[in-house]
């Protein structure tokens, strides 16, 4: 394996870019298509790859508003509530920033455990908030269907931490 410097921290590359393919997947996964006649497309929460790795990576004042601005986003795709996709990923960001001490230096199966788990957090709080401004309980099924894909994208999350990690180290 190669020696690879550590590449710094350009607002643009670890925050506009990732948030921009976010937005880019979102649209591409919300076309209304079947699989061979019988599946659509699974929509996963492609905004949590940056949270995690955001949180991960180190502590900015951009990544929360980044992660508002996805949420938003989501929000208006996916004609949710405004603003449940936007705290549900914050409540995510800021469980990963509080216990991100633990996850410095873990591998990549422990990183994807703690991924998981931020996972479950967000689809809680989005399933309790559209409980509490509904009066109905979303159906499991669907929350399932959505977050078997958005855990199964740890991956780039694994990578985008790996690409900026050392960066800045004045945050380790």
């Amino acid at each position: 394996m190669a020696f690879q410097a550590a590449r710094p921290l350009d607002p643009l590359q670890w925050l506009g870019l990732p948030a921009a393919l976010c937005v880019v997947g979102t649209i591409v996964f919300g076309i209304p298509t079947k699989i061979f006649g019988l599946v659509h497309l699974p929509e996963p929460i492609l905004p949590m790859v940056p949270a995690f790795a955001w949180a991960v990576i180190r502590p900015s004042l951009l990544a929360p508003l980044m992660l508002l601005a996805l949420g938003l986003f989501l929000d208006l795709t996916w004609a949710t509530p405004t603003g449940l996709w936007a705290v549900s990923l914050l409540v995510g960001y800021g469980l990963i920033l509080w216990s991100r001490k633990l996850l410095t230096g873990q591998s990549g199966a422990v990183l994807w455990i703690w991924y998981g788990a931020m996972t479950v957090v967000v689809m809680a709080t989005g399933y309790a908030l559209t409980m509490l401004n509904g009066g109905t309980a979303p159906s499991l099924w669907a929350v399932a269907w959505q977050f078997l894909p958005t855990v199964v994208l740890y991956p780039f999350a694994h990578r985008l931490i790996d690409r900026f990690e050392d960066a800045d180290v004045r945050f380790r």
